[in-house]
Order: C-alpha cells, then structure tokens, then sequence
C-alpha cells in the first residue's frame, strides 16, 4: 500500500473528533460498508501524537482518513452527496468532503481487500468497536527520521516502560513462592540440577557450542534453572531479570549448588553501555518471553550489541502457530485466531498457576504482543545477525500431532 500522509495541524478537540468519527461511521454501517482508519487518524486514534510536546492532550487532527473497498467508492460518495470524480495517484482513488466542521478523506487502494489486510486492527473506544492501520505498519513505512517513524518509535518507548512497569510489579508481588510451589525449596532444586545439568538444559542442548569457560547471558532468565546448570557445566553465567524474587530464588539455588551466578536485577532494554561490549559467547531466551516486548527492534539490537563477533543467539519459545492460530481442546482442533494479529492482549502474569488461590487473587494483568515466525525472524536479522537455522518442534502429545509447539532461532553475530 502507498503511503500518502500529509502533516496534519492539531486543532480539533478530542471529543469532538470521535463524535464526528462515530457519525461517519454510523453512515457506513448503514449502507454496509467496511473500513479501516489510516494515516493521521489511525495514529491518533491509537494514541500516537505527532508532536513531542503536544498542543494539548485533548485535542486531535483537524480531518478523518478512513480506507474503503475500491469497488465501493461510488456507494459511499452518494451517501455523502459527493458528485466529483475521484482523485487518482498511484494506485489510489480519494475525494474530501465537508462534514461537522472537518474534512472526512475517503481512500480506496486498488485491487486491496479492506478486510483481510493483515495490518488490520481492531480497538476500542467508548465501548465502539473501531478499525485502525495498526502501528507497525506505520513504523515501516516511512524512513527512519520520518516525523510518523519517530513519533510510533516513542509511543512504543512509552508503552513498552508502562508494559515493564507492570510486568515488574507483577512479578515482584509473589514469584519466590510461586517457584518454591512449582520447583521446591532452593536446596531441592540445586540437588536436582547438580544431578544432571544437561537434562535440565532439554531442548537447549543440541544447540549449544562447548560451554566450559564461555561467556553467557541468559535474558529473562526468571528462577535461573538453565543458566545454573550452564554454569555448572563450566560457563560464566549473567542473568538478566527485572524481578527480584525471581533473583532471590535463583541465587539461593546457584549458593545451595555452590556455583557463581551473575544476576542483573534490571529491564533488558536498560541495561548499562558497559555492559553492551560485544564481548559476550552465548545469548540465550527461552519460552515464553517474546511477548513481553511491543516492538522486537530494540531488544534485537540488545542481543546483537551483547554477542562478541562469532557469538551466537539461541532463542527458544512457543510457534505461533499456537499462540496466535490455534485453540485445542483434546483431540479437535479450531482455528480461532489471526496470525497476523498485532493487538496487545490482557492476561495474568505467568507464575499465577502455581500460587495457592488466596496469593493468586492480587496478582496484576499484564500486557503481551504475540508475534509471528516473519516478525521475529526479520527483527534479528535486521541487526545484521547471520541466521544459521530455525527449527520448528512439533508437539508431543499424541492428540496434537502434526502441530508446531515451539521454535528454536539460531543467529551469529
């Protein structure tokens, strides 16, 4: 799709915008006509703001953008009292109208289905359902010093802070009993992984290079299993973490198993410049830590910024296939979701399961992005990392047979 943004002056309040937006749309509805927001609208209404220092947080561009289907064009000019013939650029139909004091700009992109595009999303807003060009597509579309690049880069900082903040709540309210429940006392669990480090490493260990006297970073690393078996087998292990229980279980099972364990209690994305020295083996993540991050780029140039020239990345978590298509109940099978869904999902914090149903009742929601097999890939080699492979595991349960439940990424710097 060709990009035809054009900067738009804040003049229009807020409220008055999504009062004229429902309008419209109401219009649509009724004459059965599908839509998407795009450009300036669709940034607003997802609450991306152009300007660094806003005129005023409740005011809103002074016009409406919305995608139409091309063939309906003509449809939605008569209900609008549009006789003019449409504009016509690159592969794109457009025509103004006037309507409650702003200027409402019809798109139709040639030979585009508005509803199976895959950067179609739907959000909320006062209880209305509504249809948005979602962010990603706007981060990439323009070069990077483009004022829409810029500006969906700092509305992804900001939500990736809120998203930490709580995901760091969430995990420091009950996560050292929560793994006292699921792994046993620290001492248990050092005499289980000191009595066979590699079964501990499972999938991992096809995949690591000799380990003994290697540097190694394991981010999100939670209760440190596999990094203190790693350390066992003879690495020098750093864990990075933003929860401190997940750090006070893990160093008092690195202490019970009598090994050196590293452990950064901080957010991956704000680790320190001294620490990024490119000087680092091994990175390694594992299952069930993709989805914390709203945006990949940052925490790909993070690994790529930690490996030494050689190192390698081994990153482990649940196909998407799973996560985002699927939804399995014993032996049948539906395809429920979108693979290509971008929106953010509520949930409760991962350890919820294994806390008794009194400490389970405070447990805050957080937010999580799934992404698929070509955004995670395309992230990490965007850093210049080399792909070596990508293996997808099939699952084991017999009744799920024949359907991919987790990948391992392999990249070297």
């Amino acid at each position: 799709m060709k990009s035809i943004y054009t900067e738009v002056k804040v003049l229009v309040s807020a409220t008055v915008w999504w009062e004229t937006l429902f309008s419209v749309l109401a219009i649509l509805e009724n004459i059965d006509i599908n839509y998407t927001l795009v450009e300036s609208s669709a940034l607003f209404a997802q609450g991306v703001v152009l300007q660094e220092k806003p005129i005023h947080a409740q005011t809103a561009p002074n016009g409406l953008e919305l995608s139409i289907q091309w063939d309906l064009m003509q449809r939605v000019a008569e209900a609008f009292g549009v006789r003019e013939k449409p504009e016509r650029q690159a592969g794109c139909e457009s025509f103004h109208v006037p309507y409650q004091g702003l200027t409402v700009t019809f798109y139709s992109y040639l030979n585009t289905v508005v509803v199976t595009d895959p950067d179609r999303l739907q959000l909320q807003h006062m209880n209305r359902t509504v249809w948005v060009k979602a962010l990603d597509y706007y981060l990439h579309a323009y070069p990077e010093d483009h004022p829409v690049t810029l500006a969906v880069q700092r509305y992804f900082q900001q939500l990736q802070q809120h998203n930490s903040a709580l995901n760091q709540s969430a995990w420091n309210q009950a996560a050292y009993d929560a793994w006292v429940q699921r792994h046993g006392p620290p001492q248990v669990q050092a005499a289980r992984i000191q009595k066979d480090p590699q079964t501990r490493l499972a999938s991992l260990n096809k995949y690591l290079p000799p380990i003994a006297g290697k540097k190694v970073i394991n981010l999100l690393g939670s209760h440190g299993t596999k990094a203190i078996a790693l350390a066992i087998l003879g690495a020098q292990v750093t864990i990075v973490d933003m929860s401190q229980e997940n750090a006070h279980y893990a160093r008092e099972v690195a202490a019970a198993a009598r090994v050196q364990l590293r452990y950064l209690v901080t957010d991956v994305l704000k680790l320190s410049p001294q620490e990024l020295d490119g000087s680092y083996d091994l990175v390694f993540m594992e299952l069930g830590i993709l989805h914390y991050f709203v945006d990949l780029a940052p925490l790909a140039r993070i690994v790529q910024q930690l490996l030494r020239s050689g190192g390698r990345l081994i990153l482990q978590d649940f196909h998407p296939v799973s996560t985002k298509l699927l939804s399995s109940k014993g032996k049948k099978h539906k395809v429920s979701g979108n693979y290509f869904d971008k929106s953010l999902h509520a949930t409760d914090v991962a350890f919820s399961k294994h806390l008794t149903e009194k400490d389970a009742t405070d447990i805050q929601q957080v937010y999580q992005r799934y992404w698929n097999l070509g955004e995670i890939i395309t992230a990490f080699a965007a850093t210049g990392l080399v792909i070596q492979r990508l293996d997808e595991e099939p699952n084991s349960k017999i009744d799920d047979m024949g359907i991919p439940k987790t990948f391992t990424l392999v990249a070297e710097r």
